[in-house]
């Protein structure tokens, strides 16, 4: 805009030799007085603009007489009415915007010289120049501050894309961690216990209750590979119910050397995928700590569905019970993050006089 403006009051100097047919024109003076207008309004306004409201009066109070000068020495010519238009232009672009309409109001006096019939007619139609001139001028000027703004809020909305963006990242990382963790972790858990058993059995077991066990290794060890694939794809395990997938996780446990019941109150409901994929893992966690730290003889799972509005999920066993230093292991730390997630709560307490009770309850 500056430069439009710029061009314009260079067009309008040259055009002031021309002046008006009806007045006199005294070309040198006008010549003169017009190049300090024109140098003000290039150099000078360029020099103003950002500063204080003051330089934005003293800018207008120097121009806007020197305008009023050059109309009158041009004899009226066209040239001279540009300049002063130029003048209200720059004024929107000085704040504040009341120095503008000040000027534009006031222009239209420079025909106070003439007949009053003419000076009206004149003077009406300098208005009305003036006044739509200072419109455009302002909506430009808004139109410019609104495509900043939305440039700048454009930039922040990239931002804020790039953190969501890494944001899920992590997340499905912890989720992907959470997964091998509480899948693989448990089947070569189960794995290594049951190749341990067999070493210990090897010399004095029979061939039948040895080929048993191995055979049991070998089954986990694909599950545990299934699981690996299942996370590495981001694919969900279609489970069958969750009471069924429960006692398969019990009968695991017993086969294991922990013999664990399950029991399970109240009548089954539909459940979320991921609230039943959340009270698996807990199930699943549970009991491999139990086999890996608790050196229990016996533990149980209970899943209550008496609750309307909540599920309630178990894991006790009759072991050490809690440690003096209380786990902080990427398992525990994982179901809690998974229970959380969902408005839910996870507990560790001790049950009884021996043992602990891990407690898990999800809406559902």
């Amino acid at each position: 805009m500056q430069w439009a403006l710029a061009i314009l009051t260079v067009v309008a100097y040259a055009t002031l030799p021309l002046g008006s047919a009806s007045f006199e024109q005294q070309p040198v003076p006008t010549l003169l007085v017009g190049l300090t207008y024109s140098v003000l309004a290039i150099f000078g306004f360029r020099f103003v603009q950002g500063r204080s409201v003051w330089w934005a009066v003293a800018f207008v109070a120097v121009q806007l007489p020197l305008g009023f000068a050059v109309f009158t020495l041009s004899g009226a010519a066209v040239g001279a009415q540009l300049l002063l238009v130029v003048l209200v232009s720059q004024s929107v672009l000085l704040p504040p915007l009341p120095i503008a309409a000040v000027v534009a109001a006031a222009i239209p006096l420079v025909h106070l010289g003439m007949e009053w019939q003419d000076g009206l007619r004149e003077g009406l139609g300098t208005l009305a120049v003036t006044t739509f001139t200072l419109v455009v001028t302002e909506l430009l000027v808004r139109e410019r501050k609104a495509r900043a703004e939305l440039a700048e809020a454009n930039e922040r909305l990239r931002g804020y894309a790039a953190q969501a963006e890494q944001l899920a990242t992590i997340q499905e990382r912890n989720r992907l961690a959470r997964d091998i963790h509480d899948g693989v972790g448990h089947h070569l858990t189960v794995v290594q216990m049951m190749l341990e058993a067999a070493r210990a059995v090897i010399r004095s077991a029979d061939p039948e209750r040895l080929d048993s066990m191995l055979a049991k290794a070998q089954e986990q060890s694909g599950q545990a590979l299934a699981e690996v694939r299942r996370s590495v794809g981001s694919l969900r395990e279609q489970r069958p119910a969750l009471a069924e997938a429960l006692q398969t996780l019990a009968a695991e446990s017993t086969d294991a050397g922990v013999p664990t019941a399950l029991d399970v109150h109240g009548l089954a409901r539909p459940l979320r995928a991921e609230v039943e994929e959340s009270l698996f893992r807990a199930a699943q966690e549970g009991l491999t700590n139990i086999r890996k730290h608790a050196g229990a003889s016996t533990a149980a799972v209970v899943l209550d569905y008496r609750e309307a509005d909540q599920v309630r999920l178990e894991v006790r066993d009759d072991g050490r019970g809690l440690p003096e230093t209380p786990a902080t292991g990427f398992g525990l730390t994982g179901l809690r993050e998974r229970t959380a997630s969902l408005g839910g709560r996870m507990s560790l307490a001790p049950a009884g006089d021996t043992g602990l009770t891990l407690t898990v309850e999800v809406p559902g």
